[in-house]
């Protein structure tokens, strides 16, 4: 009978955790406290879209930006610190680490540029010219 009620439990903490999920996370997919790296996830004024993910203590070079069919993928390590003869507390981790997310079907990948300041990568993908609004001229005829 314990095993039918931390079953019940599990999917309570489970449905309580899907109703706390913002709707724009269905499309961009899901963020938690934990995931690593933290990622927010915009389109500016122009409608390209826009990706800041925070990677303090990782090098741009030990960073791997990757698109297949849709799906972005942000991957790489971070190395463990050195020095020092033990922790009090280690709350940073380290390791390899990889995040996807779906991408809308409106964009142009091969203009896609990453620039990394401070701990911060961001990543703009431009909308593709196809999916912008054109205006045209009414000539008379």
């Amino acid at each position: 009978m314990s095993s039918l009620v931390s079953e019940l439990l599990r999917l309570q903490e489970n449905l309580d955790s899907l109703l706390r999920t913002p709707r724009s996370e269905f499309f961009f997919g899901p963020s938690a406290a934990g995931v690593f790296p933290p990622l927010n996830v915009f389109r500016d004024q122009q409608g390209d879209v826009v990706i800041r993910a925070e990677l303090p203590g990782v090098k741009p070079e030990d960073i791997n930006v990757t698109v297949e069919a849709r799906r972005l993928t942000i991957s790489g390590e971070r190395k463990p610190e050195t020095g020092g003869n033990g922790y009090h507390r280690r709350e940073r981790l380290f390791g390899k680490f990889s995040r996807s997310i779906q991408l809308p079907d409106d964009l142009d990948i091969e203009h896609a540029e990453a620039k990394f300041n401070q701990g911060v990568m961001t990543l703009r993908i431009p909308r593709a010219a196809s999916a912008k609004a054109r205006q045209i001229t009414v000539h008379v005829a």
